[in-house]
């Protein structure tokens, strides 16, 4: 009985190398063309990267040094669009895209919202897709900055508390305190009365809170 186990299990293997070998046969060409195919596109995205992507990466960073510098020195028309012999932001960002990083995209909102360019501070601004939550914030409340400009109060003070929920600790009272001020000018003064409270019991510590008592009590003695 064993023997004709043995047997029977060697003419299974027999059979599976039989069919393996006419497999091979029939598409061992396709599936080593195919692998290979694999491997090439691999190592050729693999020496894009590291070559020509990398090397762009680094260009663009190295390009937008003096404009960084240009914009903390506050010379927000330099910094955005250059002066012939360095780039602007704009220019980077034409020229190179994200790969200056994400960064480049607030640098340039800030710039257009500095000179009073609105709108083209709004479209850089939502192009920011930085995960740091305090940048990330920042980029919300200058949308929200930009709207104000605009005299779109309803649409800025979604942004500044959108801001607020973003950055989650000290930076938030500034934002709230811009929310605040807008709904009162918006002459929704419950609204901003929330906002000042919310100051006042959650960021006792801020600037924003040393101050906001002031701002609370012009409300109540309406």
């Amino acid at each position: 009985m064993a023997k004709e186990t043995k047997t029977q299990n060697q003419e299974v293997v027999a059979e599976a190398i039989s069919k393996t070998e006419v497999f091979l046969k029939n598409y061992g060409k396709i599936m080593i063309a195919s692998v290979a195919a694999v491997v090439i596109i691999g190592l050729a995205y693999f020496l894009f990267h590291k070559f020509a992507y990398m090397h762009k990466v680094a260009e663009a960073q190295e390009q937008m040094y003096h404009a960084e510098a240009n914009f903390r020195a506050q010379e927000y028309e330099l910094a955005l669009n250059g002066d012939g012999n360095v780039l602007g932001f704009a220019q980077v960002i034409e020229d190179y895209g994200s790969k200056a990083g994400q960064s480049v995209y607030l640098y340039a909102g800030v710039c257009e919202l500095q000179l009073g360019k609105y709108n083209e501070a709004i479209g850089y601004l939502s192009k920011y897709k930085g995960k740091d939550s305090i940048l990330a914030a920042r980029a919300l409340a200058c949308i929200g900055d930009a709207y104000v400009g605009l005299g779109e109060y309803a649409t800025a003070v979604g942004y500044f508390e959108k801001a607020a929920s973003r950055a989650d600790n000290i930076y938030a009272a500034a934002y709230l305190l811009k929310a605040g001020v807008t709904y009162e000018e918006m002459g929704q003064d419950e609204k901003a009365l929330s906002m000042y409270k919310k100051i006042k019991d959650q960021y006792p510590q801020s600037m924003e809170g040393y101050d906001i008592d002031k701002y609370i009590s012009r409300i109540q003695a309406k």
